[in-house]
């Protein structure tokens, strides 16, 4: 297998809503600075992959616009997947094992504003018999956290403990969206919005964009001084059906760790993808995360949720760490599908 690495990251600051832009102007900013950090041009680049969803602009592959937002000319070694841009950085990660070309552009967008994501989200249920019920994102969430009380794995005072953690740590971080010294007493007093979730346990609906450069080998090491280099990387899945999973564990979430090697060695930094308060605490223990690691340090997506980008931002968090010195050990992790059905992890060192 190559060395591969993480060399740049660049994202937009996730907001409420961006007004006025369609997806080329959320994606030539973070590519362009992202390439730019590195000295390169998209001439430079040998693949370039991206993640999004069609179901919040409302039409089919509404990402080929998004490629406008890059040089037109020649054509691009270019794809796609309809799943967080962490998953576009597998498939470059993949591309670049072929030997043929040293550097991969990844780039991811999303517009929670554009439509309701928790009630879009029902659209990767059951088609038969979840979908008729109109079973939402918050809902389905809602039913884990209430079966991580049943099996007295947490409470919900331990629910906003996380949140609390999470958004005092965004408070350093300019792109988050939600930041600040939250009261545990307070959170616990908010109204239930699907219980046991309430408004603050669940993430906020943010509009962001981001873009990663892979480099290969000596490549990464001629543009960076520290390349952030993927040692270990690997995904699974699980049923799809709820009533087939224990909802208070995460096997695949555990799998994927020990595939990429998350318990060989200290961990410094972990940038998990929990969009729910409660999926963080099942997240730690799936991939045996102690007290000594710092979760993330960034806010994670309790403060800063855009729909398809918000795991690509975990790899770049976690890169920036190793990048900057930081952390010599990074783990950064992603997930797609209902209550963590599909979770995707890897491992990044400095040297």
């Amino acid at each position: 297998m190559r060395d591969v690495a993480i060399v740049s990251f660049s994202q937009l600051p996730s907001v409420k809503a961006i007004e006025a832009a369609d997806e080329p102007e959320l994606v030539q900013p973070v590519t362009s600075d992202a390439m730019k950090q590195v000295g390169l041009t998209q001439d430079d680049i040998g693949f370039t992959c991206s993640g999004s969803t069609d179901y919040l602009p409302g039409r089919p592959f509404s990402f080929v616009a998004a490629v406008d937002g890059l040089k037109a000319w020649p054509p691009l070694r270019e794809s796609h997947v309809e799943m967080d841009g962490a998953f576009a950085l597998y498939e470059a990660w993949v591309r670049l094992m072929h030997g043929d070309i040293d550097t991969a552009l990844v780039f991811s967008f999303g517009k929670s504003s554009l439509g309701p994501v928790p009630d879009v989200l029902n659209l990767q249920n059951d088609p038969y018999y979840v979908q008729p019920l109109g079973l939402d994102s918050i809902s389905a969430a809602a039913l884990q956290a209430q079966a991580m009380i049943d099996a007295r794995k947490a409470t919900e005072r331990d629910f906003a403990e996380v949140v609390a953690r999470n958004r005092k740590s965004a408070a350093d971080n300019p792109n988050a969206q939600i930041k600040g010294d939250f009261s545990v007493d307070e959170m616990l007093q908010e109204p239930y919005i699907s219980s046991p979730l309430r408004k603050s346990f669940c993430p906020p609906l943010s509009d962001s964009a981001a873009a990663i450069v892979l480099a290969a080998g000596d490549a990464a090491k001629k543009l960076v001084n520290r390349p952030a280099w993927i040692r270990g990387f690997d995904h699974r899945t699980e049923p799809h059906a709820l009533g087939q999973r224990d909802l208070t564990t995460s096997p695949s979430t555990k799998l994927a760790a020990e595939k990429a090697g998350v318990g060989q060695g200290k961990v410094d930094v972990a940038e998990l993808h929990a969009p729910f308060a409660h999926q963080e605490i099942i997240l730690r223990e799936a991939m045996g995360l102690g007290d000594g690691v710092s979760v993330n340090p960034s806010g994670g997506a309790l403060a800063a949720n855009s729909l398809m980008t918000a795991g690509l931002i975990r790899f770049g968090e976690a890169a920036n760490r190793v990048l900057s010195g930081d952390a010599d050990r990074a783990v950064a992790h992603t997930t797609n599908g209902v209550c963590l059905q599909h979770n995707l992890v890897a491992v990044l060192e400095g040297e």
